[in-house]
């Protein structure tokens, strides 16, 4: 019976991959998308208001101004289906509609992103969009919905390639350009075959809020989800980009230095940025890590190679990550609960990656320049923290 299991299931993927008239929308993310997602802080208590406030939020204090555009609503918005199947929101916490809603998000020059399930339901056990795909499509392209992130739970003996790719089809034929992001949580090394199917995708389980730490369902914290980016950087670039997760800063545990950390790691991979904090009410200090133009740059940039781990001396890593403009990334982090003293030679690094000639070092972080490669890098890097440096061209 389990052989016969296993040959249907592989000619019904055959059979779907063979119908599939669709594609994968072209010039979309063509940068890690950047933006707000309600999960991290909201859960399922989201509602319509809370959504304005962000978007309002994020218009008016720097964010979208530093290249923060999507507004997405996690799990939660829905709660079923009328009788021709169509997906509904819940009429409590969303009385004027998603439409509604969509075009409010707009009018703020921002983008609206919404989330489904490729199973039976969602993580939350709202309807998921299995054996709907076409419909609900068809549905979020009406309401002009710009992004969706598409998850993983309820779905079975699912194949997931075919089922993120029939999502792919039906975002296509509905006629929208959508950004799909892939939220498989790299059970099926989406890296391998996603690129032709969604634009990022999630490459480990869910973040955490913690720094150090994993549980038993499969939540992990800043350093393991780190741990599993240093063979997978090869598969992202622009328009298909790796996605560690969303982002843990002004959540309340992590410490200046860890937040530090979290962003430096998550620029240096090109990841998408998605801010998972309270954007209306959070700290000077939080904002100003969020929208450090210096490090959002290198996160942007245009080649979107992410970043290599050099060396591992213990609980000093070094990472590299090439530029456009023929400059360069390096973070240096400590994973350990003590400080650690630094005295490296960058110009001898830079030459085993075959680069020659000077560069001016700047402290990304502390916004100056720390000098040239002719000298090493000297300093006592505090626990959990990170010196991240942009290593720019001198020319003679």
């Amino acid at each position: 019976m389990k052989t016969i299991m296993r040959m249907f299931l592989a000619l019904l993927l055959c059979f779907v991959l063979s119908q599939a008239n669709g594609q994968k929308f072209e010039n979309l993310a063509e940068r890690p998308p950047m933006g707000w997602n309600s999960w991290n802080k909201f859960g399922c208590e989201i509602n319509e208001k809370i959504i304005k406030e962000v978007a309002d939020a994020m218009t008016s204090n720097g964010m979208k101004a530093a290249g923060y555009e999507y507004i997405v609503i996690d799990d939660c918005w829905q709660i079923g289906r009328d009788s021709l199947g169509n997906i509904l929101a819940d009429p409590d916490r969303f009385p004027s509609g998603i439409s509604s809603l969509v075009d409010y998000v707009h009018a703020n020059g921002l983008k609206f992103g919404i989330y489904s399930d490729a199973g039976t339901a969602t993580c939350q056990g709202r309807p998921g969009s299995r054996g709907y795909e076409f419909q609900d499509a068809r549905t979020y392209a009406k309401w002009n919905v710009d992004y969706l992130k598409y998850d993983w739970c309820f779905h079975g003996k699912q194949n997931a390639e075919a089922s993120y790719t029939l999502m792919r089809d039906a975002i296509y034929k509905a006629g929208r350009p959508m950004v799909l992001s892939i939220c498989e949580w790299g059970t099926n090394k989406p890296w391998e075959w996603g690129k032709n199917v969604g634009h990022l995708w999630r490459t480990t389980e869910d973040i955490i809020n913690c720094f150090d730490c994993k549980n038993n369902w499969g939540g992990l914290g800043v350093l393991q989800i780190i741990d599993l980016h240093t063979e997978i950087g090869e598969y992202s670039g622009p328009g298909h980009w790796n996605d560690p997760d969303m982002l843990e800063i002004g959540n309340g545990v992590l410490t200046p230095a860890e937040e530090r950390l979290h962003l430096s790691m998550w620029a240096m991979f090109s990841a998408p940025l998605m801010a998972g904090n309270d954007i209306r009410n959070m700290s000077a200090e939080t904002l100003k890590l969020l929208t450090n133009k210096e490090v959002l740059e290198i996160d942007q940039d245009k080649l979107g190679i992410s970043a290599t781990r050099w060396m591992k001396y213990g609980d000093l890593e070094i990472w590299f990550k090439p530029l456009s403009d023929n400059n360069y990334a390096f973070c240096f982090i400590n994973r350990s609960n003590q400080p650690i003293t630094i005295n490296h030679d960058l110009k001898t690094t830079i030459k085993k990656f075959k680069v020659d000639g000077n560069y001016k070092v700047r402290d990304v972080w502390k916004h100056k320049d720390v000098g040239t490669t002719k000298e090493n890098v000297v300093g006592v890097l505090p626990a959990h923290d990170v010196i991240m440096l942009k290593l720019t061209q001198i020319f003679l």
